[in-house]
């Protein structure tokens, strides 16, 4: 079986409002279960790939932040 989970996630979210989406990471989030973190992490790069560059120098600095000991 060649399983693309980046398509799968894709396919899944096509059409979601924002409202959904929230939705969608939060319950991720709040599950706290490992099996989603690659779910999210789809989020993330199709963000990060239309974000302009003040955008990413932000969330950067806000998870630089978010990862001091």
């Amino acid at each position: 079986m060649n399983f693309q989970i980046r398509d799968a996630i894709t396919a899944n979210m096509v059409g979601n409002n924002a409202t959904q989406i929230r939705d969608v990471v939060e319950d991720a989030i709040k599950r706290g279960e490992e099996h989603l973190l690659p779910g999210l992490g789809v989020f993330f790069e199709k963000w990060w790939q239309s974000a302009p560059e003040t955008e990413k120098e932000s969330v950067l600095k806000h998870l630089e932040q978010s990862f001091q000991a």
